[in-house]
């Protein structure tokens, strides 16, 4: 059997992120190649006080006050995703069958944007004034659940928490779903927001962010010998999923193809990745395998490089190891920054992007790689590529390692 049969067709995408708020404007930031760092009176006072923001979120405005005010940012910024990937699409939820639509979204861990001031209440014993709203802001599932009720989606609904590879999960898990025949479409991808004062503190306390408060544009260095953490982002990322025969039928314009999931484990420590990422190279064969091809077969990696010391070393050496021919590579998380659970969703739609266009953004802030972990990474410029089949990395604390193939269309 031809495993492209086993494809599924992206006929929609949604995206949120610090290079814009819709697809097309974050490919165009992209592909300047400069990071949208900038000092975050959020943050202020702390060791990071500094991210990539999404701009010009004008959330009340696109989702109405009553609604907007229930959501913390993560749903609210999955719910605008959703809504841009379905009007990509050509569908109509007033038409579709709800019980055959799925969500399965990406949400590495309780969102804490609003718990500052309920834990003030407590401590001066006013607890009976927390908002009732505050679990259903805050929870992770919430973000899957506020997308069916937006959109009458009555079919499959769950989040999946891989921490940093929760978005990639989610795309995988989906790709699953309807090769099961579970459904038949979903609405997958990832949500969450890093810019928290708490979420802040704590990768700070671990020396995972970057502490170059003096230059926050030049911050984030993935695979640069002198990088010291990530820069906290957030976004969201949606895709329609159908499959292939189920869009073609429909003539709907196909944007690319999901075509290989790949997962794993370390078992090795709770935030540092194995020594020789046996793991991460594990969960890319599975992939490869998923999707019927070869490292060979693979033009283009879009590497999860998060820019923190121990995690670009060991995947620059997997990818050398694996990849004989020396693919072309990008770190997106040098423009936009680390958006957490939601980093391997908005890679994934930039991936496809790439593969749309042809076209390699370049990775901001590289000007001298690891001795013996070198790359063919893209720099100062975009890179035209003939492409057909591109790689997404993602990695994430706990040893939880996903790797998704995806195809030109």
């Amino acid at each position: 059997m031809d495993p492209r049969t086993r494809d599924v067709a992206v006929t929609g995408v949604g995206l949120l992120s610090p290079a814009g708020t819709c697809p097309d404007s974050t490919w165009a930031t992209l592909l300047r190649g400069v990071s949208v760092a900038r000092p975050d009176p959020v943050l202020a006072g702390l060791r990071t006080d500094f991210s990539c923001a999404v701009p010009d979120f004008a959330v009340r405005a696109l989702l109405g006050h009553a609604t907007a005010r229930r959501m913390d940012p993560y749903s609210q910024m999955a719910v605008v995703a959703a809504r841009q990937a379905v009007d990509d699409a050509g569908l109509d939820p007033a038409r579709w069958r709800g019980d055959r639509v799925a969500v399965v979204l990406g949400v590495g861990s309780n969102s804490l944007h609003s718990y500052e001031e309920p834990f003030r209440l407590l401590s001066e014993n006013r607890g009976d004034r927390v908002s009732p709203y505050q679990v259903t802001r805050s929870v992770p599932n919430m973000a899957a659940a506020e997308v069916a009720l937006d959109l009458g989606a009555h079919g499959v609904n769950f989040t999946t928490s891989s921490a940093c590879a929760s978005g990639a999960t989610a795309l995988g898990t989906a790709l699953d779903l309807l090769r099961a025949g579970r459904c038949d479409i979903v609405l997958a991808g990832g949500s969450e927001s890093a810019r928290s004062r708490m979420t802040t503190t704590c990768f700070g306390q671990m020396r995972a962010m970057s502490a170059r408060r003096a230059d926050p544009a030049t911050a984030s260095r993935p695979f640069d010998v002198e990088r010291d953490g990530f820069v906290p982002g957030e976004g969201a990322a949606v895709m329609v999923l159908e499959r292939s025969e189920d869009a073609h039928r429909r003539n709907a314009a196909v944007r690319g193809y999901l075509a290989g999931y790949g997962a794993s484990a370390d078992a090795h420590h709770p935030a540092a990745p194995h020594p020789e990422a046996r793991g991460a190279e594990a969960a890319v064969l599975a992939a490869l395998e998923d999707a019927g091809c070869t490292a060979d077969d693979v033009d283009h990696v879009n590497a999860h490089a998060t820019s923190t010391p121990l995690n670009d070393v060991t995947e620059a050496r997997m990818l050398r190891r694996l990849f004989r021919h020396d693919p072309p590579v990008t770190a997106n998380k040098s423009v936009i920054g680390h958006a957490l659970g939601a980093a391997g969703a908005i890679e994934a739609v930039l991936t496809v992007l790439s593969l749309q266009h042809r076209t390699i953004p370049p990775t901001a802030n590289l000007r001298r790689q690891e001795p013996g972990a070198e790359l063919d990474v893209v720099t100062g410029a975009p890179r035209t590529v003939r492409m057909r089949t591109a790689l997404s990395t993602s990695f994430g604390f706990g040893g939880q390692n996903t790797a998704l193939v995806l195809r030109a269309p």
